[in-house]
Protein backbone atom coordinates (compact mmCIF):
# COMPACT_ATOMS: atom_id res chain seq x y z
CA UNK A 1 0.00 0.00 0.00
CA UNK A 2 1.96 3.50 -0.85
CA UNK A 3 1.41 5.90 1.81
CA UNK A 4 -1.65 7.52 0.57
CA UNK A 5 -3.37 4.87 -1.03
CA UNK A 6 -6.89 6.87 -2.70
CA UNK A 7 -9.90 5.00 -1.61
CA UNK A 8 -13.99 5.42 -2.69
CA UNK A 9 -12.44 8.55 -4.99
CA UNK A 10 -12.94 10.52 -2.38
CA UNK A 11 -11.58 9.53 0.81
CA UNK A 12 -7.53 8.30 0.91
CA UNK A 13 -6.50 5.48 3.92
CA UNK A 14 -2.98 6.78 4.87
CA UNK A 15 -0.73 6.33 7.89
CA UNK A 16 -1.65 9.25 11.33
CA UNK A 17 0.53 12.11 10.88
CA UNK A 18 1.83 14.58 13.49
CA UNK A 19 -0.42 17.69 12.24
CA UNK A 20 -3.48 15.06 12.99
CA UNK A 21 -3.52 15.43 16.42
CA UNK A 22 -6.68 17.84 17.03
CA UNK A 23 -8.89 15.76 14.44
CA UNK A 24 -7.63 12.67 15.90
CA UNK A 25 -8.56 13.99 19.26
CA UNK A 26 -12.43 14.48 18.42
CA UNK A 27 -12.25 11.03 16.13
CA UNK A 28 -11.01 9.29 19.12
CA UNK A 29 -13.42 11.22 21.62
CA UNK A 30 -16.41 10.45 19.71
CA UNK A 31 -14.79 6.31 20.25
CA UNK A 32 -14.88 6.60 23.69
CA UNK A 33 -18.13 7.97 24.00
CA UNK A 34 -19.87 5.33 21.54
CA UNK A 35 -18.21 2.70 23.27
CA UNK A 36 -19.43 4.98 26.89
CA UNK A 37 -15.80 4.47 27.82
CA UNK A 38 -14.17 7.21 29.94
CA UNK A 39 -11.38 9.61 27.60
CA UNK A 40 -9.68 12.28 29.82
CA UNK A 41 -6.19 13.86 28.18
CA UNK A 42 -4.46 11.76 30.25
CA UNK A 43 -5.51 9.04 28.18
CA UNK A 44 -5.22 11.07 24.22
CA UNK A 45 -1.72 12.20 25.41
CA UNK A 46 -0.68 8.61 26.34
CA UNK A 47 -2.00 6.97 23.08
CA UNK A 48 -1.36 9.56 20.69
CA UNK A 49 2.21 9.16 21.79
CA UNK A 50 2.09 5.77 21.29
CA UNK A 51 1.15 6.11 17.80
CA UNK A 52 3.42 8.77 17.20
CA UNK A 53 6.48 6.42 18.50
CA UNK A 54 8.23 4.40 16.13
CA UNK A 55 9.44 2.18 18.63
CA UNK A 56 6.11 1.71 20.06
CA UNK A 57 4.21 -1.44 18.05
CA UNK A 58 0.58 0.70 18.12
CA UNK A 59 0.18 2.35 14.41
CA UNK A 60 -2.65 4.54 13.10
CA UNK A 61 -4.50 4.86 9.93
CA UNK A 62 -6.88 7.58 9.28
CA UNK A 63 -9.93 7.96 6.30
CA UNK A 64 -9.02 11.66 4.83
CA UNK A 65 -11.52 13.40 2.52
CA UNK A 66 -10.28 14.99 -0.76
CA UNK A 67 -10.76 18.35 1.88
CA UNK A 68 -8.18 17.06 4.61
CA UNK A 69 -10.66 16.54 7.08
CA UNK A 70 -10.18 13.32 9.04
CA UNK A 71 -13.43 10.77 8.70
CA UNK A 72 -12.55 7.17 10.29
CA UNK A 73 -9.27 5.50 12.36
CA UNK A 74 -8.08 2.44 12.90
CA UNK A 75 -5.18 1.69 15.59
CA UNK A 76 -3.68 -1.93 15.38
CA UNK A 77 -0.33 -3.26 16.13
CA UNK A 78 1.54 -7.02 15.80
CA UNK A 79 0.57 -9.44 18.16
CA UNK A 80 2.54 -12.56 18.61
CA UNK A 81 0.63 -15.84 18.42
CA UNK A 82 2.73 -18.69 20.27
CA UNK A 83 0.54 -21.60 18.72
CA UNK A 84 1.62 -20.61 15.31
CA UNK A 85 5.01 -19.06 16.09
CA UNK A 86 4.22 -16.06 14.48
CA UNK A 87 2.78 -12.35 15.11
CA UNK A 88 -0.83 -11.60 13.99
CA UNK A 89 -2.40 -8.50 13.58
CA UNK A 90 -4.89 -6.89 16.15
CA UNK A 91 -7.11 -4.16 15.19
CA UNK A 92 -7.51 -2.63 18.50
CA UNK A 93 -10.07 0.47 17.30
CA UNK A 94 -12.00 1.25 14.30
CA UNK A 95 -14.35 4.03 13.68
CA UNK A 96 -15.78 6.18 11.50
CA UNK A 97 -17.81 9.52 12.08
CA UNK A 98 -21.59 9.01 12.65
CA UNK A 99 -22.23 10.65 9.87
CA UNK A 100 -20.18 9.28 7.13
CA UNK A 101 -21.17 5.17 8.39
CA UNK A 102 -22.52 3.17 5.43
CA UNK A 103 -19.89 4.94 2.80
CA UNK A 104 -17.04 2.43 2.38
CA UNK A 105 -14.55 3.81 4.97
CA UNK A 106 -15.10 0.81 7.33
CA UNK A 107 -14.27 -1.33 5.33
CA UNK A 108 -11.90 0.53 3.29
CA UNK A 109 -9.39 0.85 6.94
CA UNK A 110 -9.65 -2.80 7.47
CA UNK A 111 -8.46 -3.20 3.86
CA UNK A 112 -5.87 -0.91 4.64
CA UNK A 113 -4.76 -2.76 8.08
CA UNK A 114 -4.97 -6.25 5.88
CA UNK A 115 -2.38 -4.38 3.61
CA UNK A 116 0.01 -3.57 6.35
CA UNK A 117 -0.42 -7.42 7.69
CA UNK A 118 0.30 -8.58 4.18
CA UNK A 119 3.35 -6.24 3.68
CA UNK A 120 4.67 -7.82 7.39
CA UNK A 121 3.48 -11.48 6.95
CA UNK A 122 1.07 -11.67 9.30
CA UNK A 123 -1.55 -14.52 8.26
CA UNK A 124 -4.20 -13.07 10.46
CA UNK A 125 -5.51 -9.93 11.23
CA UNK A 126 -7.80 -10.12 14.80
CA UNK A 127 -10.38 -8.11 16.41
CA UNK A 128 -13.13 -7.89 18.72
CA UNK A 129 -15.93 -5.82 19.36
CA UNK A 130 -19.57 -5.13 21.11
CA UNK A 131 -22.19 -7.97 20.37
CA UNK A 132 -24.41 -5.62 20.47
CA UNK A 133 -22.48 -3.58 17.81
CA UNK A 134 -25.00 -5.00 15.18
CA UNK A 135 -24.28 -2.47 12.51
CA UNK A 136 -20.18 -3.10 12.71
CA UNK A 137 -21.24 -6.55 12.50
CA UNK A 138 -22.44 -6.68 9.37
CA UNK A 139 -19.09 -5.33 8.02
CA UNK A 140 -17.12 -7.61 9.63
CA UNK A 141 -19.43 -10.57 9.11
CA UNK A 142 -18.77 -10.27 4.90
CA UNK A 143 -14.75 -9.04 5.79
CA UNK A 144 -13.32 -12.09 7.90
CA UNK A 145 -14.86 -15.11 10.52
CA UNK A 146 -16.55 -14.63 14.02
CA UNK A 147 -15.01 -17.28 16.05
CA UNK A 148 -16.05 -18.88 18.82
CA UNK A 149 -13.21 -17.65 21.51
CA UNK A 150 -14.82 -15.66 24.02
CA UNK A 151 -13.18 -12.74 25.89
CA UNK A 152 -12.25 -12.02 29.71
CA UNK A 153 -11.38 -9.10 31.53
CA UNK A 154 -9.62 -9.75 34.47
CA UNK A 155 -9.48 -6.28 37.20
CA UNK A 156 -6.10 -6.77 38.90
CA UNK A 157 -6.55 -3.63 40.52
CA UNK A 158 -9.56 -5.06 42.73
Amino acid sequence: MDKRTPMLSAVTIRPLEMSDRTPWCDLYRQYAHFYQSPMTDAILDRSWSWLMDPRHPMEGLVAESEDRQLLGLAHFRACPDPLIAQDVGFLDDLFVAQDQRGSGIGRSLIMGVTAKAQERGWPVVRWITAGSNARARQLYDKLASATDWVTYDLDVQR
